[in-house]
């Protein structure tokens, strides 16, 4: 099985510094295989900002966590309009991370990221994952138009999203990650688009900005296995993070399903 943090949403230059630290000490706890990151790492994409947030990964990594991380449209310079349509990624790529795609094999997951252009790499690189391995798909913007506010509201979906959602359906794609939306839940794809296939999809709120839309800070905890998922949604709660209860799915006949309280109990550690 294999265990994996999802932060989202950082927003470096409007984060909460005493939820960094709250972060860096639960991920710690953890002790997870890998630490995910789907984007925005910055409020403004400025040099300070993208500073602040390598600093954040370097004390991550020093403490011997694997990290891989796509970039958000936060990280892209927004009022400078020459970098922002002739280099709009160079300074993700100097402080957070030179691949915009990266690939990332255990044994019981195979985790790409992935951001708009990126669609058609999918193929090639889930063809490397090892045999039987849940195939995880992170982006930043979800592949669905999800709530963004309780009024219902819908936000955004990933650019191109039929191609998207037709590699996800073809490659059998178990688990979809993002964030973006500054809210955490979880679905199922072919609820929200038919030819979505049977992935779960699964948003990460903001772990640590200030600019929170009707919920406090989260991020996820996802324990995989190929035919069973359990998400435990860390909230914070003022002072620290505390652990939802934790959900649990299933898969059946190529889709995901909740399992019932008693199964999750029998299968939890005594």
């Amino acid at each position: 099985m294999a265990k994996l943090v999802h932060l989202s949403d950082l927003h470096f230059g409007a984060h909460d510094p005493q939820i960094v630290t709250a972060v860096e000490r639960e991920v710690d706890a953890a002790t997870p295989d890998l630490v995910i990151i789907s984007g925005d790492f910055t409020q403004r994409a400025r040099t300070e900002q993208f500073q602040e947030a390598c600093r954040f990964l370097e004390r991550l990594r020093d403490a011997g966590h694997e990290v891989i991380a796509v970039p958000g449209n936060h990280d892209v310079p927004l009022y400078d309009v020459l970098r922002r349509f002739l280099s709009p990624l160079t300074r993700y790529r100097k402080y957070i991370d030179e691949t915009l795609c990266p690939f990332h094999a255990l044994p019981d997951a195979a985790v790409l990221g992935i951001n708009r252009e990126q669609i058609d790499y999918v193929r090639e690189s889930f063809s490397r994952a090892p045999e039987g391995a849940a195939k995880i798909l992170v982006t930043h913007h979800p592949l669905f138009a999800l709530p963004v506010n309780d009024g219902g509201e819908l936000g955004e979906a990933i650019g191109r999203q039929e191609l998207a959602l037709d590699a996800v359906n073809e490659l059998g794609v178990d688990l979809l990650l993002a964030g973006h939306n500054h809210r955490a839940s979880t679905h199922h794809a072919r609820d929200l688009v038919t030819r979505a296939g049977g992935a779960l999809v699964v948003q990460a709120g903001t772990a640590t900005s200030v600019r929170t839309r009707e919920e406090e800070q989260s991020f996820n905890v996802l324990e995989v296995a190929p035919d069973k998922v359990t998400v435990s949604l860390m909230r914070w709660a003022g002072e620290r993070f505390v652990t939802a209860e934790p959900t649990q799915f299933r898969t059946e006949a190529g889709s995901w399903h909740q399992a019932s309280q008693a199964a999750a109990e029998a299968d939890a550690p005594a």
